[in-house]
Order: structure tokens, then C-alpha cells, then sequence
């Protein structure tokens, strides 16, 4: 268990978005492209609860981490819409884009290597692209799983990011969602560079 336990839902509102991003249904489910969906999966695990309420377009979990409420989301609009969920959720909390937190892969880190950033551009993620312009702004945390480079440049990024993880590259991402639900509540406490330095 990586969290303070709290008993029960904090009061008072939701205070963090954690957004995992991927594409919803089975023949997705362990692709390179659901490293976010696995990393929200796993936290709920570790909170003993289940992503399974439907709202604004995605799947969402009220929980408290380090006496933080904070709404577990998965997007179901498909990878390339995701801002307009996470435009939705936010807008209905009142959520400022400082406080929604975005986990997602990366196919420029080794598979298992994690690297947290406050801030930026879309790095060519198409997830990550719809949550800037439906937010309008590149201004929310995210933790980034490394899911490792296409085999070669002439193979195909949509083949590679939707192919499933080999028995070792599941290993390696085992150990990064380990790693990111480890750093996730120093993010949530204010602390992001104890997060970045964990993370390292």
C-alpha cells in the first residue's frame, strides 16, 4: 500500500482529476497505448475499489489518496478525443488544468521508465493533443510510462501502439505502475520535484 488510507470520501469537493489515458474495450486492454488505463486500474486496486461509474463520457472513482479527494478517470471517447471527457469532468468540478494529473504512455522512454513533467507540449500524442486544445492549455501534470520505440522507423506508430506487451515489456511496465503509483500522492501534496527525483 503506497497511500495513507482515509476512512471513507474527504468532504468538501473534488480537489484532483488522476486521468489515465487509453481506448476502451478488451482487444485494447494491454496495448502500449492503454499504459494509462493499467496505471488507473492498479491505484484503484491499491485503494481496494473499481473504476466503474459512468460520467461525462468516461469511467471515474471517487477516492481519497493523502486526504485528497480525487476522481479516478478513464476516458472512453477513444485515445484521439480524450479532451472532450476530461473538458466535461473538469468543467462539471470546477477543476483548474494545474490540478488534473495525466498518466499516459511514451514511445520515447524504455518500456518501464517513468518521467513526470508539470507542464508542455503534446510531444506528438494524440491524447495528450485533445486535452490541450479541449482544455486550452498545456498547463496539467503528467506522468508519462514508457512503453519503448517502434521496432524499427519504417514500422508503422498506430501498428506499435496498439500491439499488446510481450512477457518482458509487461514486466518492465509492471514496475513503472508500481513506480508511478508510488510518486503520485507527492504530486498530489504539492511536491512534484520528490516526485520527479523518485521517479528517476
Amino acid at each position: 500500500m503506497f497511500f495513507k488510507r482515509s476512512k471513507g470520501i474527504a468532504p468538501g469537493p473534488i480537489e484532483f482529476l488522476i486521468v489515465g489515458l487509453g481506448n476502451p474495450g478488451k482487444n485494447y486492454e494491454f496495448t502500449r497505448h492503454n499504459a494509462g488505463f493499467l496505471t488507473l486500474d492498479h491505484i484503484a486496486s491499491e485503494l481496494d475499489t473499481e473504476i466503474t461509474n459512468l460520467k461525462n463520457n468516461a469511467l471515474v472513482a471517487d477516492v481519497v489518496i493523502n486526504d485528497h479527494r480525487c476522481l479516478l478517470v478513464k476516458p472512453q471517447t477513444f485515445m484521439n478525443n480524450s479532451g472532450t471527457a476530461v473538458r466535461d469532468i473538469a468543467k462539471f468540478y470546477k477543476i483548474p488544468p494545474e490540478k488534473i494529473i495525466v498518466i499516459f504512455d511514451d514511445i520515447s522512454l524504455p518500456c518501464g521508465k517513468l518521467r513526470i513533467r508539470r507542464k508542455g507540449t503534446d510531444g506528438g500524442h494524440n491524447g495528450i493533443k485533445s486535452i490541450i486544445y479541449h482544455l486550452n492549455s498545456d498547463q496539467f501534470p503528467r506522468i508519462k510510462i514508457g512503453v519503448g520505440a517502434k521496432p524499427n522507423p519504417e514500422y508503422d506508430l498506430a501498428d506499435w501502439v496498439l500491439s499488446k506487451f510481450g512477457k518482458d515489456d509487461m514486466e518492465q511496465l509492471k514496475s513503472a505502475i508500481t513506480k508511478a503509483t508510488e510518486v503520485l500522492p507527492f504530486i498530489l501534496d504539492g511536491d512534484i520535484d520528490k516526485a520527479m527525483n523518485k521517479a528517476n
